[in-house]
């Protein structure tokens, strides 16, 4: 479904901002991609999602580093994914979608993988029940955001909040646990980290047990009757 971004004020802000995206926060993207995938563990033969995938620059990287794993992205901007799909060609499979409805069956993917997506979502929990359905059983969820618990991080949360509708919230790590937990991921481990003297991030990794499988069926079960 696409949404209109007169309605949606994260479609309005990265629209308006995707020509100069990775330009202006080169750095920014940059710590993100790198610190995300040195903690991805992606191998050759994985399927890795990329959710929210921005203009490609995780994907890029992963690429580069296991050209032998089978890349897909989806990301909700069409400006953005225009750029991604410049970036990427036709190498990896590039689609629109909201990481509330992903376009792909159950149990497709063995990694799925989100950077800088956390903080704008209204619903996290609803996203992170559609990326266990779509993760195969023993796949691991890889989610890097801004953590709450570094000073500058919870300023910026507060300033956002009341300046930028786009912005929802941040997250320390015992809440992002405590979501991860909600979704049924288990062997959740949360490492928090700096990019500079600033700024602090976290990343979040979690694994779908075969538990997961049978509650996704009977959700599914009961939707359709």
């Amino acid at each position: 479904m696409v949404i209109s971004p007169e309605k949606d004020p994260v479609l309005t802000e990265y629209g308006r901002h995707a020509p100069h995206y990775d330009r202006r926060w080169a750095f920014y993207v940059d710590a993100t991609t790198q610190a995300t995938l040195k903690r991805l563990g992606a191998h050759p033969g994985d399927r890795v999602l990329d959710v929210g995938c921005g203009t490609g620059a995780l994907l890029k990287a992963t690429a580069m580093a296991v050209p032998e794993a089978e890349l897909v992205g989806v990301e909700p901007s069409p400006e953005m994914l225009r750029i991604a799909r410049e970036k990427l060609g036709t190498s990896v499979d590039l689609r629109q979608s909201r990481a509330e409805n992903l376009p792909f069956p159950n149990e497709a993917f063995d990694i799925i993988v989100s950077t800088n997506v956390l903080h704008f979502l209204r619903r996290p929990l609803e996203v992170l029940h559609e990326m266990s359905r779509v993760l195969r059983p023993g796949g691991r969820v890889v989610i890097t955001d801004w953590c709450d618990d570094y000073v500058m991080c919870k300023i910026f949360d507060l300033l956002l909040r009341l300046f930028n509708r786009a912005h929802f919230r941040t997250y320390g790590q015992r809440e992002c646990h405590e979501l991860l937990e909600h979704a049924d991921f288990a062997s959740i481990q949360i490492e928090r980290y700096r990019i500079n003297w600033l700024w602090g991030l976290m990343t979040a990794i979690g694994e779908k047990h075969a538990g997961q499988q049978r509650a996704g069926a009977k959700r599914s079960e009961s939707a359709s009757g």
